[in-house]
C-alpha cells in the first residue's frame, strides 16, 4: 500500500507536471487535527484549471496518473437523486485504488472561495490561491438559535406520527425509513448540540455523528446505540421508545444551558398519540 507521503507527493507531482492545472489544495480529514490518522483517509483533492472540458470523464488521464481505479463514482454521470451533476465548471473522480487508498479528486475552474476551512495549500504555479485565514473552530458543532432549537424538535416529534402508523399498519419498510431518516436525524442533531454544551462548543460531534463516543457519557451513547433496531416489531418499538425518552432528556439539557424555551405540550401530545396509534387503532 502507497504511503500517505507517497500519495501525497504522487498527487503534488502531478499537477505540478501538468501545465493545465494552476493550483491544488487537500482538504478534509487530512487537514483537521481532531481527526483520527489512519489508513481509511481520504484524499480531498482539488485541482484548478481553466477549462474542465480535457479532464472530463477522462479515466485514461486518471489510470496514466493515478493507476486504475479498483471501484470508482463519478457522480456527474450519474442520475441517481444527490448524485446529479452541479453544473459546467466541475467533475470529480471518487477513486479507491487497488493499493486501497482513496482519492476523492474535483477538477474545478471556479474561483477558491476561502470560506475558513482549513486547507493544505499542495502548489500554486501563479498565486491562484489567496492568502488564507482559516477558521480553527471551522468543524466544531455551533451554537443553535431558539429558532433552530425549536425547529429541531418540532420535526423529531412530528415526524413520529408517521412512524407510529407505519407500525400500526405492518407497513414496517415505511416506518423504519421515516424513523431512520427524518426522526434519529434530528435526534443526531440535538446530540451534536448536547455535545456542543457539555465542551462549550469547542469540538466537532464528527461527520454522521463518527465522533459521538469520543464526547458523549458511556451510558448515553449505549442508550443512543439503542435507538437502531433489527425489523422485529417489539424491538423496534422499543426502539423508538428509546429515542424518544433520549431526544426528550438532551433537548431539556440543551434548552436550559442555552435558556431557550421547550414545547412541552408537543412533546406530550406526540407521545399520547404515539402510544395510541402503535394500539392499532387507526381510523
Amino acid at each position: 500500500m502507497r504511503t500517505a507521503d507517497e500519495m501525497l507527493r504522487l498527487i503534488t507531482e502531478v499537477a505540478r507536471g501538468d501545465e493545465r492545472i494552476k493550483a491544488a489544495v487537500l482538504s478534509g480529514s487530512r487537514t483537521d487535527p481532531d481527526a483520527r490518522e489512519d489508513i481509511f483517509q481520504d484524499f480531498d483533492v482539488v485541482y484548478y484549471v481553466d477549462d474542465v472540458a480535457p479532464f472530463y470523464n477522462n479515466m485514461e488521464w486518471i489510470a496514466e496518473n493515478f493507476g486504475c481505479p479498483a471501484v470508482c463514482q463519478l457522480p456527474e454521470l450519474g442520475e441517481l437523486p444527490g448524485l446529479e451533476p452541479d453544473g459546467d465548471g466541475h467533475f470529480t473522480y471518487l477513486m479507491i485504488f487497488d493499493d486501497r487508498n482513496r482519492i476523492d479528486l474535483s477538477i474545478d475552474n471556479k474561483p477558491y472561495i476561502d470560506d475558513g476551512e482549513p486547507v493544505r495549500v499542495l502548489i500554486d504555479k501563479c498565486g491562484y490561491i489567496p492568502k488564507l485565514s482559516p477558521n480553527l473552530n471551522y468543524w466544531h458543532v455551533k451554537r443553535p438559535t431558539q429558532k433552530y432549537f425549536s425547529d429541531c424538535c418540532n420535526e423529531f416529534w412530528w415526524c413520529l406520527n408517521n412512524v407510529g402508523k407505519g407500525i400500526a399498519r405492518d407497513e414496517r419498510p415505511y416506518a423504519m425509513k421515516m424513523f431512520t431518516c427524518y426522526v434519529r436525524n434530528m435526534l443526531d442533531v440535538m446530540v451534536g448540540w448536547y455535545i456542543g454544551v457539555l465542551t462549550d462548543f469547542s469540538v466537532s460531534p464528527g461527520k454522521l455523528g463518527k465522533y459521538f463516543p469520543r464526547y458523549l457519557p458511556g451510558d448515553t451513547y449505549n442508550e443512543y446505540l439503542s435507538t437502531s433496531s433489527d425489523a422485529d416489531r417489539g424491538h423496534f418499538l422499543a426502539a423508538v421508545d428509546t429515542a424518544c425518552g433520549l431526544f426528550s432528556r438532551l433537548a431539556h439539557e440543551v434548552a436550559r444551558a442555552l435558556a431557550f424555551e421547550y414545547n412541552e405540550r408537543e412533546e406530550r401530545n406526540m407521545r399520547d398519540y404515539l402510544r395510541w396509534v402503535t394500539d392499532g387503532y387507526i381510523n
